[in-house]
């Protein structure tokens, strides 16, 4: 039986695969750069706008202030409360391949003000893109939580995905926001505003 336990034929399969380790870390630097360029341009967006006011949906003007930039560091509910806040930990989740957590706490609060005659179709289109099994963003949650969530969405409340939600919620705030205050994001935007406000 040729070539069945032969050293060299594993030698040549090991190599194969620290290749495909080299190239993967080779994408993923590359990944790593476009995302920064990415964050980089999306910060300046944002950063030009702090003496003239962002412009918000309902058209009032709002400033972003180192002030506000700091309360985000009090808590993860006082980050996700600003508009702005919203914006810059969506870009450094982003980086962190775990957007789907913002994205999914962001469509239970939407959903959570929608019509009693629309919940169907939004709870559907909320499970499909996060909850089910094989979805596309699909969030950290237990097989039990990804059960009750289901039957939960089939006949759906107000407060149906709520304690899917909580879950995100606490993953993020233990995890991801404590690396976020940490991050150059951050803090390059941070001392930006306060190098601004002393000018």
């Amino acid at each position: 039986m040729p070539g069945f336990f032969f050293p060299h034929n594993n030698m040549t399969e090991l190599n194969g695969k620290e290749d495909c380790k080299l190239t993967e870390g080779k994408i993923h630097k590359k990944k790593q750069k476009a995302f920064g360029a990415d964050l980089k341009n999306y910060l300046k967006s944002m950063v030009p706008h702090i003496e003239s006011g962002i412009k918000t949906s309902n058209s009032r003007n709002v400033t972003l202030s180192a002030e506000e930039v700091i309360q985000w560091s009090q808590s993860l509910e006082k980050l996700l409360a600003s508009q702005s806040g919203q914006g810059v930990f969506r870009e450094f989740l982003k980086s962190e391949f775990s957007e789907e957590n913002i994205e999914f706490w962001l469509a239970c609060e939407d959903y959570k003000k929608t019509k009693s005659d629309h919940l169907h179709g939004k709870a559907e289109r909320i499970y499909e893109e996060f909850v089910q099994s094989d979805a596309i963003k699909q969030i950290n949650i237990d097989y039990q939580m990804r059960e009750a969530t289901a039957k939960k969405a089939q006949d759906p409340t107000h407060t149906s995905f709520d304690e899917a939600q909580r879950t995100v919620y606490i993953l993020m705030e233990r995890d991801s926001y404590p690396r976020f205050l940490k991050s150059k994001v951050y803090l390059n935007l941070l001392n930006q505003l306060q190098t601004n406000t002393s000018k």
